[in-house]
């Protein structure tokens, strides 16, 4: 191949990469704007649309009516006073921050609370492993998403190093033992673990890395996760094969396309648990009292905010 079609090769697939990351930074932004077109007419007026289109807004369709299933099971969790526990699990920009947002996004947060914890301090490092785990686990009524988990241990901390080989092997004869106690003292517990290529990895962290709002998700040790990528696989591999057990089995969801994994974790948690939609009540909004003595008061202007906008 000559040295002009050599240039002409890489400027293609440097082109394709550009578009490849755009995109990506593209799908980023849809997140924000699912609030707004909750209150729109997701349905077009008939007339035919370009296929990315049409797919976007089936896909806001679909997760509009999961999330609405979603409400269902918070009232079964909480009017049956259940406790339920949801982890997610896998490499770094798997997508699990996204769907956790998905899940939570329309629910109560006192009855569904996200755990995410910051690595250990010196005091907890001195404690049962799963000390401070145990601290978020839910009372009766309540639902908690782990982004991230005990499961620390099995990956990154396996990896880098953080733990020894006894405490590597004790967590292993452990968790299998926690998790039966938790399900025999009435906790619902489901595990996923998101999973995407090499290639997949490389594209969001190029993404992450171009984009100033995301910026802060890259740390050293993602950058660092890169490198050992092939010590991870192996991790991950030892740690589904010896945790996977009847009472708490894991569940890997297909992440290479964000939007597919969302829609498919979602729907797949709801058909885990046997809730079921609760009557409601008729709210009647009663009439506002007024007193005529009843004055109300201005304030300083300077309390205000400017409106600016």
């Amino acid at each position: 191949m000559s040295l002009h079609n050599t240039s002409e090769h890489d400027s293609i697939d440097t082109r394709a990469l550009m578009q490849r990351i755009a995109n990506d930074l593209l799908d980023s932004y849809d997140e924000e704007l699912e609030l707004e077109i909750e209150d729109r007419h997701v349905d077009g007026a008939g007339a035919p649309m370009p296929a990315d289109r049409a797919a976007r807004q089936q896909y806001f369709r679909e997760l509009f009516r999961l999330q609405g299933e979603l409400v269902k099971l918070q009232d079964w969790v909480q009017h049956n006073r259940q406790k339920l526990v949801i982890l997610f699990e896998g490499r770094d920009a798997a997508g699990k921050g996204g769907v956790i947002k998905r899940i939570t996004q329309r629910l109560n947060p006192r009855v569904a609370r996200v755990a995410a914890l910051p690595a250990p301090n010196d005091r907890e490092r001195t404690q049962w492993y799963f000390q401070r785990y145990v601290a978020h686990l839910p009372a009766a009524g309540e639902m908690v998403l782990f982004d991230r988990s005990w499961y620390n241990r099995a990956g990154v901390e396996r990896v880098m190093g953080f733990c020894t080989d006894e405490e590597y092997e004790e967590f292993f004869r452990s968790v299998p033992e926690f998790e039966k106690m938790l399900v025999r003292s009435g906790i619902r517990l489901v595990k996923y673990w998101f999973s995407i290529t090499d290639e997949e990895q490389h594209l969001r962290f190029l993404g992450r890395i171009h984009d100033p709002l995301k910026q802060w998700k890259l740390s050293p040790m993602d950058l660092e996760s890169r490198v050992r990528w092939e010590a991870y696989t192996k991790a991950k591999e030892i740690m589904l094969d010896r945790t996977h057990i009847p009472e708490a089995p894991w569940w890997v969801v297909q992440a290479v396309d964000k939007k597919k994994a969302r829609l498919n974790c979602i729907a797949h948690l709801l058909s885990q648990l046997p809730y079921q939609e609760l009557p409601r009540p008729a709210v009647l909004l009663p009439a506002r009292v007024r007193h005529p003595e009843y004055l109300r008061h201005p304030l300083p202007a300077d309390m205000y905010v400017p409106e600016i906008y």
